[in-house]
């Protein structure tokens, strides 16, 4: 089996043998819409199989896998969001990783670019500890939850434009069932940024007219209703980035502080 089947014991596994799977864009679309709370929708973005490329390299990836990894189980399934359910500070990803995420089943979860994530989320208040290795390891999140663009691991990480269309509305969704107690987005890269603003739209979120470019620390105030929220553009904290300074471990917190320092 190259994939955890639903319902088999997976520490966090939304799904069970009877979770609705989407085949197509168009049951991504009326399954999305027809979830009425998040554990209904996470269970189902969990066993999509609407991609036919990400499909077969996920689970490709964990037949394969890394050798470093050669003697675990890798999830490869689609990663679902994970966090709070009524979280003030929502983080925006693009996508997992083939030997983070698509093997824990948890995003951010795994890899190098989690390892400087939640290290600073820790800090910062809103992770309860300082490493996330693996689902089931106690790892928490303090009123924040993770989502991402595309929920399966893409080759080279680039995800098409159709894939990143076909899975739009389980994000769609997602942002809008929390979106009443969100109080600041903060998006992971510049992809992220590009991502989120059409959720964001679809969520009923009152935006500006022009996208503003995205930027480490470059703030919009929105509104979701009366409410305001305050989108802030992040790094992402990938190898690349981090070994090159172009993004440290202050440049992280000074971001998560201000998220949560928004979140009261």
């Amino acid at each position: 089996m190259s994939f955890v089947p639903p319902g088999t014991g997976w520490p966090g596994d939304p799904a069970t043998p009877d979770t609705p799977v989407a085949h197509d864009p168009a049951d991504v679309r009326r399954l999305a819409s027809a979830s009425g709370t998040l554990a209904e929708l996470t269970a189902a973005q969990s066993v999509c199989r609407a991609c036919p490329r990400l499909v077969e390299w996920r689970e490709e990836v964990a037949r394969v896998r890394r050798r470093a990894f050669a003697d675990e189980t890798y999830w490869g399934r689609p990663v679902p969001g994970w966090g709070a359910e009524r979280p003030k500070v929502l983080l925006v990803g693009l996508a997992p990783a083939a030997h983070g995420g698509n093997r824990t089943g948890r995003i951010f979860t795994g890899d190098r670019s989690g390892d400087w994530l939640f290290a600073s989320l820790h800090r910062c208040g809103l992770a309860a500890k300082e490493t996330s290795t693996y689902a089931g390891d106690g790892q928490e999140l303090i009123d924040a939850r993770v989502v991402a663009s595309v929920r399966c691991a893409p080759p080279a990480n680039k995800p098409t434009p159709e894939e990143k269309a076909a899975c739009f509305p389980w994000m769609a969704r997602e942002v809008a069932m929390v979106a009443q107690s969100v109080r600041a987005v903060v998006a992971l890269g510049g992809f992220a940024w590009q991502a989120m603003w059409p959720a964001l739209r679809d969520a009923g979120y009152d935006l500006p007219r022009t996208r503003p470019r995205f930027g480490h620390g470059v703030e919009v105030e929105v509104r979701h209703g009366a409410a305001p929220v305050t989108l802030i553009g992040c790094y992402h904290p990938s190898q690349q980035n981090t070994f090159t300074g172009r993004v440290t471990a202050q440049m992280l917190d000074d971001v998560f502080l201000r998220a949560r320092s928004l979140a009261v």
